[in-house]
Order: structure tokens, then sequence, then C-alpha cells
């Protein structure tokens, strides 16, 4: 009964990451470089609205994956062939870091992107 438990459980938590990787905004790829070169010499609304675009996505991301790992997390703790185990404690600290550094990287990215759309209305006024 243990193992069907577990079974289903991990089961459940690939369900939910497929579906929250495929909800994810589609936006253009930039490289490093390309981002780096564009953040440099971004002048136009165009530019600045790309790069914003870029950190929305981001931001995006970075919340799919706390998300994810919020699930782990719960499947972690329902999982009752765990309950004894050292290692359970030491795997869901492990996910709760990971949620707390990815949410601060969703939020930075927010920042970056706001402050580009700025950057891009003030372009348009030039």
């Amino acid at each position: 009964m243990k193992n069907t438990f577990a079974a289903l459980s991990i089961l459940s938590l690939a369900f939910v990451m497929t579906i929250a990787a495929s909800a994810q905004p589609k936006s253009e790829q930039l490289t490093r470089q390309q981002l780096d070169t564009l953040v440099a010499t971004a002048k136009t609304p165009a530019e600045h609205q790309r790069i914003a675009s870029f950190y929305e996505a981001k931001a995006a991301t970075y919340r799919t994956e706390a998300e994810q790992h919020e699930s782990m997390i719960a499947a972690y703790k329902a999982n009752p062939g765990l309950s004894t185990s050292k290692n359970q404690a030491s795997t869901i600290n492990h996910c709760e870091y990971v949620v707390k550094t990815l949410n601060s990287r969703a939020a930075k990215s927010d920042e970056l992107a706001q402050l580009h759309e700025k950057m891009a209305e003030s372009a348009k006024q030039k």
C-alpha cells in the first residue's frame, strides 16, 4: 500500500510539472551575449520592450520552477514511507531553499522588466 501511494505521489508530481512547463509563456530567446549587447546599446522603445519581455519570461519561468518544487515538498511530506527517513528533512529543506531562491529571482526579474518598460516609455517621449 505504501509503495502504491508513493508511486501515485510521484506520478501526480510528474503530471503537475508537465502541465506547468507547458503553460509557460513563449517569448523570444536571447543568448547571454545578445542580452548583454542589447542592454548596453538599447535606445529605442522597441529595444527596451524586447529586454522587458525577456525578463518577464524569465520571471514566469522562475515562478513555474518554484511551484514545481512546492509540489515536490508536498509529495515528500505526503509519502509515509519517507516520514522516518533522515533524508526526508534534508530533501524538503533543499526544496524549500530552491523555492525561496527562485521566488527571489522572479521578483528581481520582474523589477528589471518594469525598469525597461519605463525606459521604453521614456524613449517614446524623446
